[in-house]
C-alpha cells in the first residue's frame, strides 16, 4: 500500500515508519525540518515538508495514497507535565491538526485513516477489565484526543474507513520519558502515581508500531492497543526497578498524586484495558506481553547506546 504518515519522527512514528517500510509498504512522511527529512530518508521513507494545519497542501500530498496514518502529537516533557500551557500545542495538534488531516484525506480520495489516541481517556474502573464499549471520560486533558477520534469517526461517516488506535502508556527506546524513568530507577526512585493496586495499561513502542502496520487491514472502528497483561502500579514500578537493576529506596508519590486533580488524572487512574478486540480483528499480538519483559528490553537497548 501507499501510506502517508504524519508524526513519523515522533516516539511511535520513529518505530512505525521503518516497520511499515519493512512490511513492504511505500511510505511518505511529513517532515518539519531538513534534519527530520534526512532521518526519514535513512529509514526508507520519502519525506515531504508541509504544515499539518494546511488542509489544501495536505490534500495535494495525500493524493494517490491508500492510507494516512496520523501519529502527530506534541506531548510535554515530564518536567512540564503539570503545566496546562505545555499541553496547548498537543491539544491544537490533536484537534485542529487531526481535523485538517481527516478532511484532506477525504478530499484526496484516501480510503483509510488511522488515528492515534490513548486508553487513558477511560474512566477509573479499579480492577475491572475495560473494553472499547466503556465510554471515555471527558476531562480537560482528554479533550484533544476525543477531538481527534471525532475526526476519524467523521471520516468513516463520510464513506472512508477510520480506525482509532487507543494506545496504552507507551515506553521504549525513542520515548524521552523512558530514559528519565530508568534514570530515576537507577537511583533507587520508583515513580508510582495513584493507588499501588491500580492498573497501568502500557505498550512498548515496537509493539505500537507493529499494531499500526496491522491496522491497515482491520475494519473501521476503535481499538485498544495495549500489552496482554496490564500491571498494577506496584508491579509496574517493580518491573522498572528490575530492569534498572536497583532496589527501590523511594517510591511515590502514590495516592498523594491524586491531589493534583486533572493535571495528573490520566496517570493516577486505574485502567485495566483489554486488547482482545484488536487481536481478533487483526491477528496482532505484542512481542512483549507485559512491561516486565518490555522494560528489560528497553534497559538493554538504551544501555547499548
Amino acid at each position: 500500500m501507499k501510506v502517508f504518515v504524519t508524526g513519523g519522527t515522533g516516539a511511535i512514528g520513529g518505530h512505525a515508519v521503518p516497520a511499515l517500510v519493512e512490511a513492504g509498504h511505500e511510505v511518505t512522511a511529513l517532515a518539519r525540518t531538513s534534519g527530520k527529512a534526512a532521518a526519514l530518508r535513512a529509514q526508507g521513507a520519502k519525506p515531504v515538508i508541509v504544515s499539518l494545519f494546511d488542509r489544501d497542501a495536505l490534500g495535494e500530498v495525500f493524493a494517490g495514497h491508500d492510507a494516512v496514518v496520523n501519529l502527530a502529537s506534541a506531548l510535554p516533557s515530564m518536567s512540564r507535565f503539570l503545566s496546562a500551557k505545555a499541553w496547548e500545542r498537543n491539544k491544537k495538534i490533536r484537534a485542529e491538526g487531526s481535523a485538517a488531516v481527516a478532511g484532506a484525506a477525504l478530499e484526496a480520495g484516501v480510503g483509510r485513516l488511522i488515528q492515534e489516541s490513548v486508553c487513558m481517556i477511560y474512566p477509573d474502573r479499579g480492577g475491572e477489565w475495560i473494553g472499547e464499549d466503556v465510554p471515555a471520560e471527558h476531562y480537560p486533558l482528554a479533550l484533544g484526543n476525543l477531538a481527534a477520534e471525532a475526526s476519524a469517526n467523521r471520516f468513516t461517516d463520510a464513506g472512508g474507513a477510520g480506525i482509532v488506535l487507543r494506545f496504552g502508556w507507551f515506553y521504549g527506546p525513542g520515548a524521552a520519558h523512558s530514559e528519565q524513568l530508568l534514570g530515576q530507577a537507577r537511583r533507587g526512585i520508583g515513580a508510582a502515581l495513584g493507588r499501588l493496586d491500580g492498573y497501568v495499561s502500557s505498550i512498548h513502542l515496537a509493539d505500537a508500531a507493529s499494531a499500526v502496520v496491522a491496522a491497515l487491514g482491520v475494519p473501521a472502528g476503535t481499538y485498544n492497543v495495549v500489552d496482554d497483561e496490564p500491571l498494577t502500579k506496584r508491579d509496574f514500578t517493580a518491573a522498572l526497578a528490575a530492569a534498572a537493576g536497583k532496589r527501590q529506596w523511594i517510591r511515590g508519590p502514590g495516592r498523594a498524586a491524586a491531589l493534583l486533580g486533572d493535571r495528573l488524572t490520566s496517570l493516577t487512574r486505574s485502567v485495566r484495558v483489554s486488547n482482545a478486540a484488536f487481536r481478533e480483528a487483526s491477528g496482532w499480538a505484542p512481542h512483549y506481553p507485559s512491561a516486565r519483559e518490555g522494560w528489560l528490553a528497553t534497559a538493554e537497548a538504551l544501555g547499548a547506546r
